[in-house]
């Protein structure tokens, strides 16, 4: 009965990670980065062109710089993993402190992670869709959702799966990937200049076999940033926007009274 309630504790958690997937900027990044729908209407390049004289590679060699030199960024859109839509909306910082939303198949979860420390909570559809995925009995998933239902979870570092969800919140991990892969940041091409939200971009496109398209917005004003992702085509579409770069990201650690220790899902009693 024990090594039961301990399933459920650790599936709770491991469910999350693979319904999930990979962090979104990582996984868009060893792909080649996100890719080529719409950077935004049409404008004219500022003057001058920041990038005059540069190729496309050049200028993604210092989108890529600048971005992992970001102490905070916030990143909102959707991206496909698994085969299943997933939204997220994130601010994360370089101190492994994030807050923000994740949206999948119907459901809805906070995460919040401050002092090491991951808080989730999800509503009844996120965890019933995140426990089947790991292939948890119906009577076990009732029971746990029962357990935790309006309240936080609590995941102490050294927890089942604490490892998996803190490279959510880990703003160099989800970076570090840009230029990994040589082949994915070369060959690029320069599109039509354009703008996200109200600030003008050059974008950098490129095109792969299948028909499988990644386009990149980098901004012209102040730092080369990223500042949208697009990827059309292939097993994995989608858009990420990136904003709020080096603003202050404030986690709140939700009241004492309103979590659940992981570790008291193996024992079935509440906090």
């Amino acid at each position: 009965m024990a090594s039961h309630r301990k399933l459920r504790a650790a599936a709770v958690v491991c469910a999350v990670v693979v319904v999930t997937g990979p962090a979104p900027v990582a996984a868009w990044a060893a792909a080649g980065g996100p890719a080529a729908a719409q950077a935004g209407a049409a404008a004219p390049a500022p003057s001058p062109d920041p990038f005059a004289g540069l190729s496309a590679d050049e200028i993604g060699e210092r989108a890529v710089d600048a971005t992992r030199s970001a102490t905070s960024l916030r990143m909102t859109g959707r991206v496909v993993s698994e085969g299943q839509p997933l939204d997220i909306d994130f601010a994360v910082d370089d101190h492994d402190q994030c807050t923000g939303l994740i949206r999948i198949q119907g459901g809805t979860a906070e995460l919040r992670r401050v002092d090491h420390i991951t808080y989730m909570k999800g509503d009844e559809a996120f965890w019933r869709a995140s426990m089947s995925s790991q292939g948890l009995p119906e009577p076990q998933i009732t029971v746990t959702i029962e357990l935790i239902k309006g309240r936080w979870l609590k995941i102490a570092p050294g927890q089942e799966g604490s490892e998996d969800l803190s490279g959510v919140c880990d703003l160099k991990g989800l970076l570090a990937d840009l230029d990994k892969d040589e082949d994915d940041s070369t060959g690029l091409v320069r599109g039509p200049d354009g703008t996200v939200g109200k600030t003008p971009v050059a974008t950098l496109v490129k095109h792969r076999a299948g028909g499988e398209t990644t386009t990149v917005s980098v901004s012209q004003r102040g730092k080369p940033y990223i500042l949208k992702m697009v990827k059309a085509g292939g097993d994995e579409p989608g858009t990420m926007v990136l904003s709020d770069y080096d603003k202050p990201v404030k986690v709140k650690v939700p009241p004492a009274d309103e979590t659940v220790d992981l570790s008291k899902l193996d024992s079935g009693i509440p906090a």
